[in-house]
């Protein structure tokens, strides 16, 4: 099948409301500062939302932002995801569409409306997201796209998407389309949560199906029951062919085959939101690897993307990263 795509994601669709807020209103609304929690309750995320400052609305969700990302640095993306029929679901296919990122996957029409993500910032840049999943975890098997991750050099799956069992089995449909078209197949585990919650599941996803592996520090211990980082960075290269661990200042360690290189982050004046970073790292890596570029160049790009997301509100690149990529010879 001919390759029209260098990433394919697949995840959660949801539309993102980033706003700035302070300690107190976190403690006021029992939000826990830095974590993603679940909200049941349309009607919570409605009160909630009505006591947010005013905030930026983007098509948004974690895998979604990578491939923003993609599109961003002169890659071509595409996505899966579930939406619904209406005015949030056509805001979402409109935007994400209109960044380069091809979405065409069939709206719900009867059954909850679509994902939003309320996210409050802190003056110290932490993200505190509230997350009304609607439809989203809706996803399943039959919306699966065979021909175009078949058409994609990567398949990239977003952890935050495996709380249902019919989402675990599209994951592991999607690495096998993949596989049939001798494609590969990434994962970020996302949230320390998630690992969490599906800490067996993850692990016989990431031991048999995936290439590329993708989680922050307290994510992979958290997997692999460690408290050591270097003993779960090798459980890790053990189950998968390459490796991508970030360590937020710490910059990055990469590891691919027999090889393994630590990737220090870009300095950065003042972090004003922290929302995305892991997502754009892993847009650099993804696009480093889909191109071709040397392990070191990969976690560059890593580390330029996610630099360039935190100095400002919202998951989405102000700048062109292509551009940045060039100026830093990337």
């Amino acid at each position: 099948m001919e390759i029209k795509y260098d990433v394919c994601g697949v995840g959660n669709a949801i539309v993102d409301v980033i706003a700035p807020a302070s300690d107190e209103f976190l403690q006021k609304n029992s939000i826990t500062k830095g974590a993603m929690t679940l909200l049941f309750d349309e009607g919570q995320v409605e009160k909630l939302y009505a006591t947010m400052s005013a905030g930026k609305m983007v098509s948004g969700g974690s895998a979604a932002n990578t491939m923003a990302g993609i599109a961003s640095l002169g890659g071509k993306a595409a996505y899966i995801g579930k939406v619904a029929y209406d005015t949030l679901g056509s805001y979402f296919i409109e935007e994400i569409n209109e960044i380069g990122v091809a979405f065409n996957t069939e709206p719900l029409e009867d059954g909850p409306s679509t994902a939003r993500c309320l996210i409050n910032v802190t003056p110290d840049g932490q993200r505190s997201m509230c997350t009304y999943l609607g439809c989203s975890p809706l996803m399943s098997e039959t919306d699966l796209d065979e021909a175009k991750i078949g058409a994609s050099k990567i398949v990239f799956l977003e952890g935050y998407l495996f709380d249902r069992e019919e989402a675990k089995l599209a994951f592991v449909k999607a690495a096998e389309f993949a596989k049939k078209y001798n494609r590969l197949t990434a994962l970020t585990l996302s949230d320390i949560f998630c690992v969490e919650r599906h800490k067996e599941s993850f692990r016989n996803l990431v031991e048999n199906h995936i290439d590329i592996l993708f989680a922050n520090e307290n994510e992979i211990l958290a997997l692999y029951d460690t408290d050591d980082f270097e003993v779960a960075l090798q459980y890790a290269r053990g189950d998968c062919e390459m490796v991508c661990l970030t360590r937020s200042e710490h910059g990055s360690v990469l590891a691919r085959g027999d090889e393994l290189v630590r990737v220090p982050a870009i300095p950065i004046e003042k972090v004003v939101d922290t929302t995305g970073a892991g997502d754009l790292y892993a847009a650099g890596v993804l696009y480093g690897v889909a191109s071709g570029r040397e392990l070191e160049a990969c976690g560059k790009l890593g580390s330029l993307c996610a630099y360039e997301i935190i100095s400002h509100y919202g998951p989405r690149p102000e700048q062109s990263l292509a551009n940045m990529a060039k100026q830093r010879e990337l």
